[in-house]
Order: C-alpha cells, then sequence, then structure tokens
C-alpha cells in the first residue's frame, strides 16, 4: 500500500475490482436494459413488469461501479438507495416511512463522500428557498404524521443536492435531478394533480439521478469515469 492510500480513509478507498472493460460495458448496457424495460412497463401500466424490473436497477449500477473502482461510501449511498426501491413497492404508510429511512442513510453517505469542496453560495441560496417554498406548500396538504419526518428527510436530502454540486456539474444535476423526484413523490403523497403516468418521471428522474452521482462521485475522488 502506498503512503497515499495509507492515510485515505477506508470508506473513500476504491472497491478494488478484478473486472475488464467488456465486464464493465455489460454491466453498464445491463443497468440500460434494466432501466429501459422499467421505465417502458410504467409508461405501459405494466404493474408486474415494474415489479420485476425496479429491484435490479441499483444492483446492477453498484456492480458497474464496482468496476469502476468506486469509493465504499459510494457503494452504500447506492445500496441504501436499492432498500429504499424495494420499500417503496408496497403501497403503505410504514413501508414508506422505512423507504424514506433507507434514502436518507443514502443521503448521508453523499455527504460525507462529497466532504467540504467549494459550492456556490448563491445555489445554496436558492435551495434554501426551494425547501422552504415546497415545505410551506405541501405542510397542510400532508398527513399530520408523515409532515415532521418529510420536512426532516427533504433538509437531508436539500444539503445532499447542494452538496453534490461541489464534485462538478454531473454530480451537481444528479443531486437536483434526485430532489426533483422525491419532490414529485411528495406531491402525490400530498395528492396534488400529478402528471399523467407520474411515477413513470419519478423513475426516469431518479435513475438519472443516481447515474450521474455515482458515476460523477469518482471524477474527484478516484480519477475513474
Amino acid at each position: 500500500m502506498s503512503t497515499t492510500e495509507s492515510r485515505t480513509p477506508s470508506w473513500a478507498r476504491p472497491v478494488v475490482s478484478v473486472a475488464d472493460g467488456l465486464g464493465a460495458r455489460v454491466l453498464l448496457g445491463a443497468f440500460a436494459t434494466a432501466a429501459a424495460l422499467d421505465l417502458g412497463a410504467l409508461l405501459a401500466g405494466w404493474d408486474l413488469g415494474h415489479v420485476i424490473a425496479k429491484p435490479l436497477l441499483m444492483p446492477l449500477l453498484v456492480a458497474y461501479m464496482v468496476t469502476r473502482r468506486a469509493p465504499r461510501l459510494l457503494i452504500a449511498a447506492l445500496l441504501f438507495g436499492w432498500g429504499g426501491d424495494l420499500a417503496l413497492l408496497f403501497d403503505a404508510d410504514p413501508a414508506f416511512l422505512i423507504g424514506m429511512g433507507s434514502f436518507a442513510a443514502g443521503h448521508v453517505c453523499y455527504l460525507v463522500l462529497f466532504g467540504r469542496g467549494r459550492t456556490n453560495p448563491l445555489l445554496g441560496a436558492a435551495y434554501a428557498v426551494a425547501l422552504l417554498a415546497t415545505i410551506g406548500l405541501l405542510w397542510g396538504d400532508l398527513p399530520p404524521d408523515l409532515r415532521i419526518p418529510v420536512a426532516g428527510y427533504s433538509l437531508l436530502l436539500t444539503a445532499m443536492a447542494y452538496r453534490s454540486s461541489a464534485l462538478g456539474v454531473r454530480a451537481g444535476v444528479g443531486g437536483a435531478l434526485f430532489l426533483l423526484s422525491d419532490t414529485l413523490i411528495a406531491s402525490g403523497v400530498a395528492e396534488w394533480p400529478q402528471l399523467p403516468r407520474p411515477e413513470l418521471w419519478i423513475m426516469a428522474t431518479y435513475l438519472a439521478a443516481q447515474y450521474l452521482l455515482a458515476t460523477g462521485t469518482p471524477d474527484r475522488r478516484t480519477g475513474v469515469r
């Protein structure tokens, strides 16, 4: 182990991979295929297809990122996202809270991984205004027992989205899309008018967010694209 590696916290070190470039491309293609199947099932209203495809998404992205020597905390963030994905397959308040908790743990992983890189204060102010406005508008329409959990989660999510910009445009866009995806979920819980096929837009923005965060994070930490 080199001197630099010995000084790097274990959570920030890359996961060692023995896969070759072909294996990485196969895994990325499998992730893209599963994403297309999932979005296609949502577009067609085929619930079974969504139930089959959704659990495959984050494990395939994790496998691909392992081949790219991704940091351990990034792998943990994606796996917590997978836990949230599975919980949200069940239409019940306890499952919603479990899913939100799993996603929250993933956001903590992201925040620690992002570190203290420089961010734009004006962007931070914009995120703060968006957070206050969203919570203020949603508050009265959310079920009373979900108001505090949703507000706390929204604060953590917004912080993650803002701090993701420290890693560059790709990760910053990923953080913003994650915020958009979960805001769409919250508006549904509040029973606001929805776009046609709301789950399609939720999943499309979520998948783009996780992919951009995953592939944007190692750019700064490991130099790998």
